[in-house]
């Protein structure tokens, strides 16, 4: 269908998990929904909409507000990058847009990545001139534009924050303070955790082993707050 696919939201994509597991799982509750970034704001949408369903929250890498600002600003201008491409054709292309795709694809590189670990891994110009030709090379090779174009914008109307204080089970939510998308001087966060009953939120400072918003997924620098986590919610 192309570019005629319905434009699907966080509100679809959580209820659609909900219908496999119950419908198709017969599954009836959760012991932890824990989810990193797209899955972050997931965690809240799924808090809401299914209250207990889950006993326990564990979002890791994201902000429970209406995406504005930077944010909105960088998926705005991915997505397009891609529609001024004339080889986008309104989504009928045959051969991938690469211009709009590759300017896409750079956006998201830098919004998913942290200056400590790239100074670390390139230190001269040379070698931070082949990196970022390999990572973009690999990004084009595996990414297709409406895919690009539709999942970032399925974040368009997600705003769980007029409904936080519904969420009423334990919740642990870590970001890192490198992350570039959801940057703590914000203050977004600290505001936020406020507004659940149960909440928790942990800061993870800069260090040598955090990796920007890529820090959702180093496990070493969270693995004992989660752990605690669990030992404290079982049996609630």
């Amino acid at each position: 269908m192309h570019a005629r696919f319905p434009q699907y939201d966080y509100d679809d994509m959580v209820r659609s998990q909900y219908l496999m597991l119950t419908d198709g799982m017969h599954v009836d509750h959760l012991r932890l929904i824990l989810g990193t970034s797209m899955g972050c704001m997931e965690s809240f949408v799924w808090g809401e909409t299914y209250p207990g369903f889950a006993q326990a929250l564990a979002p890791f890498a994201c902000l429970p507000v209406e995406l504005a600002g930077r944010n909105r600003m960088m998926r705005y201008m991915a997505i397009e990058a891609i529609k001024h491409d004339p080889a986008w054709m309104g989504g009928e292309y045959k051969t991938e847009p690469v211009e709009g795709l590759r300017t896409a694809n750079e956006i998201i590189w830098i919004m998913g990545t942290a200056p400590l670990q790239l100074q670390k891994a390139a230190p001269t110009r040379a070698e931070a001139e082949a990196y970022i030709d390999m990572a973009l090379a690999t990004a084009m090779a595996r990414t297709d534009a409406n895919d690009l174009m539709y999942y970032m914008n399925a974040s368009r109307n997600y705003n769980p924050a007029p409904k936080l204080g519904t969420i009423t089970v334990p919740v642990l939510w870590i970001n890192s303070a490198d992350d570039f998308i959801n940057p703590p001087e914000l203050g977004i966060a600290q505001k936020m955790v406020g507004t659940m009953p149960r909440a928790k939120f942990v800061l993870i400072p800069v260090s040598d082993a955090t990796r920007g918003h890529g820090t959702h997924t180093t496990a070493a620098v969270w693995k004992d707050y989660l752990a605690e986590f669990m030992r404290v919610t079982e049996g609630r």
